[in-house]
This record gives C-alpha cells, structure tokens and sequence, in this order.
C-alpha cells in the first residue's frame, strides 16, 4: 500500500510538470489517478474525453499497466472509435491492446467466448421490428398502422429487460398492460424459437452467465483489472450490475459523466445510480471538472440559474476562462409560423452576407415539432442538416384519415379508403359487412338491416359525406372534428394508449393548419407531394453530404457544440413537454433544457410564442429560472 502512495506521489508531479497536457488541476488530479474507485463528474465542455484518453496513456506509460488489461467502455460505436483515434493520436502509436467498446460489444465477446455465438444468432433491428409488427397487428390491430406505437412497445421491453423487471409488476404508458403483455410474452417465444438474441438480452445473458459462473467471471476480471466508464449518468441498472462485477475486488473502476446531464430516462438511465456511487463504493475518490471551455460567460451562468433549481443533484459550481459575450437573447413571436420566417430569414441575410451557417444549430423538445421550420427554411432555399429523420406530417394515420373522408366525400368509394375511417370515430361497422372492392352504402344498409339503430349510423355517415363535398379542406377538416365527432374520437384513443389526448390534438392542428388556403382536395394534396418531395431530396443530399443550420432534437445533440444555438418554442408544454408531471420528470425536463443551453459556444437564443392554432401558449418556467 505504502508504495503505491510513493508511486502515485511520483506519477502525479510528473503530470503537473509535464508542459505538454496543460491540464487544469481537476484534470490532472483525474489523469494522474490509477488504482481505486474514482468518479469523475465533468460538467460541459470541461474536456472529459481528453481526461479519458489521457488518463488511459498514463496508466500504461508512467503506471506501467498492461495496456491488454484496460477496458474503456462507451455508449455508441461512434464514440468508442473516436476515444480509440484519439488515444493513437495522443500516444503516437498505431495500435494497442487497450478494449475501447460499447456495452453490447464487450459483453457480446464475454457471451460469444462462452456458448460460441455467432453473427447469426443476433437478431437485427429489421427482423425484431418485423416480429413485433406482426405481434401488433394480432395483438392491438387497430395500432398496426402507427409508426410510432411499434417503436414505443420496443421501447418499453427495452426498459422491462435493463430494468430486470418482472412483468406482472411493469405498468405500460403506451397500452393497456394486459396488450403489453401479451407481445412481450409472444416477442419473447419467437426469439427462443429462432434462438435469437436482441441487444437487451445480451446485457441479460452475460449477467446471468457471470452470477453463475465463478470461473468465467473471475477469468474476465483478471482480463479487465481497470475498466473506464464514458458518459455514466447514461447507465442503467443492469449494465451497472455487470461492470462492478467485472471491476469486483479490487474495484479500478473510474466513471465519468455528469449527473446534471442525465437524460435518457426512456432508455432506462437513471441520475440516482451517479448520485449513489458513492454509497456504493466507500473509498472512492471524487474529481469535479468545474471549469468550462466552451460557453461564453453569460451562456453559462445563465445556463447554471437553471440547472440550480434542481434539487436531486451534485451541487457543482462551474466558471470558464472565456469572455462574458453576449447576454443570451430572449425573443417573443406571436405564433410558430412568424417565429420560423424570422429564423429562416436571419440566416438567408448571414448567407447572402457570406457568413458560414454550419456553425449554427436550431433545437426542438421533439422533432415533430421542426416541421414548420423545415417549411420555411425551404421557402428561403436556406440548407440544412437534420440530426434525425423527420417524421412526414402527412405520412401520419391521423392525416391519412383526413384524406380519406375528403377522397370519399369526392366519391371514392373503394374499401381501403372506407377502412380507413369507417370506425373512426366508432360506428362499430363490421369488416364482414364489406364483401366487394368497392362499398356500397345501399348494400351496407341491407346488411344491417335488422339493425335501425347501424341503418342510422350508415344513413348519417352518407349525409356527412355528403356535406363534405361541398367544402374546402380546411372548412372540411373543422366539420369532421367537431361535427363528425372525431376529436371525441381522439380522445377515446388517447385514454387507450395512455398518452395525453394534447398529443394527438396538436398533430391534428398541423395538418388543420396546412390546408388554410387550399381551395381544393387536389390542391392540398399537391401541396403535400410537394413537400415529402422536397424531404426525400434533403434526405438525398444528406447522405452525400452534410451542409448548412443543423436542425436538431435536444436529445440527440449531447455531446455537441455550435458557435450559435437557437431554442425553439421555449413554452410550457415543450419545455418542459407536457408528459412530465412528477418532480422527477421535471427535474429531467430541466436537465434537458440545460444540455440545449450548454451545446452554445459563443450565442444562444430562446425563442417562445404567445399563440399557437389560436389558443394562447405560456412562455416557458425555464425562463424565469433563468432570470431572462
């Protein structure tokens, strides 16, 4: 023990005196550390993937550590062949025996090792999302066509599986908990039919394969004797178990994230596994990167009032060594559609100025939500990148039920289109009452003909039609709602699927919205080509190259950084989204508003709107936190 405390005395001068890592004191207290628990909390833009990958060629140059015995473990491919690159560059070598993995990588090598496991028995995303659409449709037919309920169900037997929950204790937000159930169990015998395993099931086997084999754990432990953890504030439960029995005796565990950045509750992460390392590893030390390099004085201060107000946290005092810059900028707009213009409009004038716009990101709480920004940018010819692929409004079974109640009231009458909407709102009309291609509403009359009650329905369905016709969609769209009783529709829905009915409303009110105008079907659905033509091009373009604002979720910009950033649509009910009713999802909503603030560089701009499809909007909380 003794000499190890000469030895780490030694290796932490040589780092301070080394003029090369010019490396702050936390910074060089992190490098310097080789045996122990550690956990290293790095606030935003404090260089932690620098500490990591230096910290890692200080171990093995002046700590004289097998390079073969470290494991660097990250979240995504992309980021463990960054740290790798970075690690080469750094050391000037060509390659090393240090294991930069993700979580599914190594404990996919622990399971292939163990059972010879090959490529084919890894089910892949298109198989499992073929199986569980196939589930759905047995399962919750009337959901099989919504994009988003599949992936939503995906969701959730992701977090059952990291969770290590039992089924009969989860609670489903997304169907009723027998539905649930149901594909969860059926999902599962195909996969043991197929002998397949999916990404959540390899953290599952490996944890089982090492709680009952002592022998194969104790062989992985000696092989790992210093495992590093990037990004922990994004582990869950399971993953967590598995690495400290790896780490397990002597526990050379270091872990690095920010609690103040933890936002992937959905996938299962949880902030109280960083808050209670401590708890867990008595003895282990603690660094705090309190120094900022990124923001602007003004952008972090202002981002540190708003982080402050969350209670379930490290209390961290951040500061940065850069000028205060401009004051962060608040702007009201009457509704999202001047907001947008005026976006799009500022940065045609900086490209027409010369100015390179590619150093500017535009972020949204979801990327429904870019939509009409997408529209305006198009309008202006201003380019952009979209982090994620934006859903098509128009692709969305809500608007194709709009369509097809005007194509039926303009006289289709084909069956795919009346199955569309026979039930929508309930009439409950029988899919054996439809025999032929084409519906015949005399003929649906003779069907239910014992039925007065049906032979309404069928006679005020024709006379809605009817009224249909001789309207504009936009008008159209108004009398299904409130005359056609769809909204109540709607909000029969919502209480099936267990999500706000405001969700489905506002989905409702952008397609309502994009017909204003349109005198005629054709003409709105012109429209509509139009601009799935346009998407498809700029999906096109993307994948040869990326150019322009980048337009952006703030989940999928973590760990990202832009001279300008602009917060779209900063209002109650988007910041934070109004699915969080707990403290606890608002803490998280706040953490997540943080990431957006702290991704500026140089300019940050919230933008919020008083009015949005009529109803008044409040500005969000986050402002006044903010003292803005």
């Amino acid at each position: 023990m003794y000499m190890q405390q000469s030895k780490s005395l030694k290796i932490n001068k040589s780092v301070i005196d080394n003029p090369v890592m010019k490396r702050n004191p936390s910074q060089k207290r992190a490098i310097a550390h080789l045996s122990g628990p550690m956990m290293v909390l790095a606030g935003p833009g404090s260089g932690k993937t620098s500490v990591i990958v230096e910290r890692t060629a200080h171990m093995i140059q002046e700590g004289k550590i097998p390079a073969s015995s470290v494991l660097v473990v990250t979240f995504s491919r992309a980021a463990a062949v960054e740290m790798k690159e970075r690690f080469l560059k750094f050391t000037g070598v060509q390659r090393t025996g240090v294991t930069f993995g993700t979580f599914h990588g190594v404990f996919y090598g622990i399971l292939k090792q163990a059972y010879g496991l090959n490529g084919g028995n890894i089910l892949s995303e298109e198989e499992k999302y073929a199986i569980l659409r196939e589930l759905v449709v047995n399962c919750a037919a009337e959901q099989s066509q919504e994009g988003d309920f599949v992936e939503d169900i995906a969701k959730e037997i992701s977090v059952v599986k990291g969770g290590r929950i039992a089924l009969e204790h989860y609670y489903s937000s997304c169907c009723p908990d027998e539905v649930f159930r149901q594909i969860f169990q059926g999902y599962r015998k195909v996969l043991n039919e197929r002998r397949k395993l999916d990404f959540d099931d390899m953290l599952l086997s490996c944890y089982e394969l090492l709680k009952k084999r002592k022998d194969i754990l104790s062989a992985w432990q000696k092989k790992f004797h210093y495992i590093l953890v990037d990004e922990f504030q994004d582990i869950n439960h399971l993953q967590y178990d598995i690495v400290k029995m790896l780490a397990a005796p002597e526990n050379n565990l270091f872990v690095v994230g920010d609690d103040d950045q933890s936002i992937y509750h959905f996938r299962g992460a949880h902030p109280e596994i960083m808050l209670n390392f401590p708890e867990d590893f008595k003895n282990a030390e603690t660094v705090i990167l309190n120094i900022n390099y990124r923001c602007s004085g003004n952008i972090l201060d202002t981002a540190m009032k708003v982080i402050d107000h969350n209670e379930n946290r490290y209390v961290k005092k951040l500061s940065t060594p850069n000028e205060p810059g401009e004051p962060v900028q608040i702007k009201e707009f009457r509704n999202p559609r001047d907001e947008y213009m005026a976006v799009a409009g500022l940065l045609r004038n900086r490209m027409e100025e010369g100015d390179n716009i590619e150093d500017t990101a535009l972020l949204f709480r979801t990327n429904q939500e870019a939509e009409g920004l997408v529209a305006a940018l198009m309008e202006y010819g201003v380019p952009f990148t979209m982090k994620e692929k934006l859903p098509n409004l128009f692709r969305h079974w809500i608007c194709r039920n709009m369509i097809a109640y005007l194509k039926m009231a303009e006289g289709d009458r084909s069956r795919s289109t009346f199955l569309e909407i026979m039930n929508r709102p309930n009439r409950y009309i029988a899919r054996d009452a439809l025999t032929e291609k084409n519906v015949d509403f005399k003929a649906l009359g003779e069907f239910y003909k014992d039925k007065d009650w049906m032979c309404d329905r069928i006679t005020t369905m024709e006379t809605h039609l009817r009224i249909l016709k001789t309207m504009a969609p936009y008008a159209a769209i108004n009398f299904i709602r409130n005359g056609m009783g769809y909204e109540e529709y709607l909000q029969e829905y919502a209480r099936y699927r267990k999500i706000k009915p405001e969700e489905l409303m506002e989905t409702l009110n952008r397609i309502h919205e994009s017909a204003r105008g349109m005198k005629t079907l054709e003409e709105w659905m012109a429209y509509m080509d139009e601009y799935t033509r346009k998407l498809e091009e700029q999906a096109k373009k993307q994948d040869v190259k990326r150019e322009g604002v980048v337009i952006s979720t703030l989940h999928a910009v973590k760990g990202l950084e832009y001279d300008n950033v602009y917060i779209m649509n900063v209002n109650e009910g988007s910041m934070p989204y109004r699915k969080a009713v707990l403290e606890a999802h608002l803490e998280e909503e706040r953490r997540l508003f943080y990431v957006g603030m702290t991704r500026a560089k140089k300019k940050l701009c919230l933008y919020y709107v008083r009015q949005q499809y009529e109803k008044e909007r409040e500005p969000s909380r986050f402002l006044e936190e903010a003292g803005l």
